[in-house]
């Protein structure tokens, strides 16, 4: 399956699970509180299938599937006139019923997100979602400053639980995007327990949102490249003397023990001047070489020194940490995952409103159907990972106060209760322009987003 077809086909899969979902919170409710429900669509556009059931409402799958409504027996709708409601059918009128009760049905569909992205996470949870574990693999800046060192294993930061990598890299993220200092409790290669200042006050104004985590010069374990000789560059230094397969262990009598160390040695070696000793394993025999690495004197006056040797491992590492737990304890662990990206997604809106986050974090359509794909070809429980962020997502957006989101239509409602009357229809009509207008700059900004991050 190629990428487009597959980033295609897995955004219509999530955005058909989540959006059924949603809807079907509004319509579960709705029918408890006795309203008609006229149609349930996924989708919108032409209905490619539908079906009157014996409840009397229609259920469509219609041809665009980046959404989905339902519709309620409505005296007073505003986009799609109805008609006089009958007599016998005005019990049933969604706007008959009592304030609350139409409360609980609009807030049921953001509801229904949130259960999901639990359930979601249970099960993920419970099958096992493969990661790297949060080991550094190298320190430098504002991180070896703080005192990390190869092999501290991350236990913590600002106290929140870090059992893998990608739990660690979303903490250290929203520190750096803070720019407050975080705290890591980490056990160090040697044991015992210690706790790491990283001055997230002092990264370089502009950073890259996105490679917040380099910017701290942390390198986790699981990136670091064993220093295994790939391509020899003819004429190079290592032409002749190397070849490929060769685990370089030493230079000059420094250990080598990843592929990153072999630079910085080299460019003492090349300070030092003359020829130095490169040890290697080479077919379970230990070999002692004599290399010259070539200077380059680089554009802005500096020096780098190389040998002409490329990595043998251009693919990403086998996983080495599962988080999983118990179907029992899973209950509570989902829990707190939802509540935590519910907090997560909740502080990156605030981030981007106070201008601490930029608004490139905003993603369309684009983005999301590439992350799908990604996250569909690493496994199902990454696949459930990425449900369950996007569901909790949307169940944030339509909870913001905007006219025609259900938040929109919240807080109506809460005007409502407030003021004892609905409001006039010439000011929901206004309501309903401006939620337009908010949503088209939104869908704008997020289509401009997907395609700068398709050409950079």
């Amino acid at each position: 399956m190629s990428t487009i077809v597959g980033s295609l086909w897995w955004m219509l899969v999530a955005l058909g699970v989540l959006v059924t979902f949603h809807e079907f919170g509004h319509f579960w409710v709705a029918r408890r509180f006795g309203v008609q429900v006229q149609k349930f669509s996924v989708g919108f556009g032409r209905a490619l299938w539908s079906r009157r059931g014996k409840d009397g409402t229609e259920y469509v799958i219609a041809a665009l599937p980046l959404g989905g409504y339902v519709t309620f027996l409505d005296e007073s709708r505003l986009d799609e006139r109805q008609g006089d409601v009958p007599e016998a059918q005005l019990d049933r009128a969604f706007n008959r019923k009592p304030v609350l009760a139409r409360i609980a049905i609009v807030a049921a569909g953001p509801l229904a997100n949130l259960l999901l992205a639990i359930a979601l996470l249970w099960t993920m949870l419970v099958i096992g979602r493969p990661d790297y574990a949060a080991v550094v693999g190298k320190a430098d800046g504002i991180a070896a400053q703080a005192g990390m060192q190869a092999g501290d294993a991350i236990q913590s930061i600002d106290g929140r639980d870090t059992p893998t990598w990608s739990e660690a890299a979303l903490a250290l993220t929203v520190a750096a995007m803070d720019r407050k200092p975080a705290t890591l409790t980490v056990r160090p290669a040697n044991g015992g327990e210690a706790t790491r200042i990283l001055a997230m006050d002092r990264l370089p104004a502009g950073f890259d949102e996105q490679r917040a985590i380099e910017a701290t010069g942390l390198i986790p374990r699981y990136q670091l490249l064993p220093p295994i000789a790939g391509t020899i560059e003819e004429g190079s230094p290592a032409w002749g003397v190397l070849a490929e397969g060769d685990r370089i262990t030493a230079i000059d009598s420094h250990p080598v023990a990843s592929f990153e160390d072999i630079s910085p040695l080299l460019r003492a070696l090349g300070a030092r001047g003359g020829p130095g000793m490169i040890e290697v394993e080479r077919d379970g025999e230990r070999l002692a070489l004599e290399i010259v690495p070539l200077k380059l004197d680089n554009p802005d006056g500096s020096s780098s020194w190389r040998l002409g040797i490329g990595n043998a491992f251009t693919q990403a590492p086998a996983h080495d940490a599962v988080l999983r737990y118990g179907p029992l304890a899973a209950v509570p662990a989902a829990f707190g995952a939802t509540w935590q990206l519910a907090r997560d997604s909740l502080g990156m809106l605030w981030r981007m409103v106070n201008g601490s986050a930029s608004v490139r974090n905003v993603s369309g359509p684009i983005t999301i159907a590439r992350y799908a794909n990604a996250s569909a070809q690493m496994g199902p429980a990454w696949f459930l990972n990425f449900l369950a962020l996007l569901s909790v997502s949307l169940a944030i957006i339509n909870l913001m106060p905007i006219p025609v989101l259900d938040g929109g239509h919240l807080l109506y409602y809460l005007i409502e209760l407030a003021i004892g009357r609905p409001l006039g229809e010439r000011a929901m009509i206004a309501g309903q322009y401006l939620g337009l207008a908010l949503l088209a700059g939104m869908m704008g900004l997020a289509f401009y987003n997907d395609i700068l991050h398709l050409v950079s």
